[in-house]
């Protein structure tokens, strides 16, 4: 391959993926074309896209960027998996289909410069939540105290309105009101 063409290519890896801060490698190598279809095309529908792509340029691509962390990865024939809502939930995708698809191998990852080895890795980070999951955790955690201390301020004033209430009822009927001893 010519050095016109090399740096073509790299340009494009620059441009596809350098505003990614999350990616995930795969090996697609001996995968039957029906599962590869089934693959790529089960994944397009949540916006997750598989791109084979060559190690030495992709490396050189991602140098000094956020996906540089990969580079353990690439090596052999690699495919960098990117989309979807959150990296963890394209590992998740992943994972499920390395269970199908046995000849997808898990190759690494990377979440925010974190670098999850293997398959190993890519399973970890298919535990993590969501940011969706991890905002919603957050927040029954900081409301929680503030639903427990309005239930409390609310709670002694409701018994206070009956109380009065009932006060005022026994004076409208003109029933004395003694103090309790």
């Amino acid at each position: 391959m010519s050095k016109p063409i090399k740096d073509m290519i790299v340009r494009d890896y620059q441009n596809r993926f350098n505003d990614l801060e999350s990616a995930l490698v795969v090996e697609v190598r001996g995968i039957e074309a029906n599962e590869n279809n089934d693959l790529r095309l089960n994944l397009q529908k949540k916006a997750i896209y598989i791109t084979v792509v060559k190690n030495s340029l992709a490396r050189k691509a991602f140098q000094g960027g956020p996906l540089e962390s990969l580079e353990p990865s690439l090596k052999g024939p690699a495919a960098i998996v990117y989309g979807g809502e959150s990296v963890v939930d394209v590992a998740r995708e992943l994972v499920d289909w390395a269970k199908k698809v046995k000849k997808l191998k898990l190759k690494g990852a990377v979440l925010d410069g974190e670098y999850f080895e293997g398959a190993e890795g890519v399973k970890r980070l298919s535990e993590f939540p969501t940011r969706e999951e991890a905002q919603a955790t957050v927040v029954t955690v900081v409301m929680s105290p503030a639903r427990k201390l309005v239930g409390q301020a609310t709670s002694p004033g409701s018994n206070l309105l009956a109380i009065v209430k009932e006060i005022q009822e026994r004076l409208e009927r003109g029933e004395e009101i003694t103090k309790a001893s």
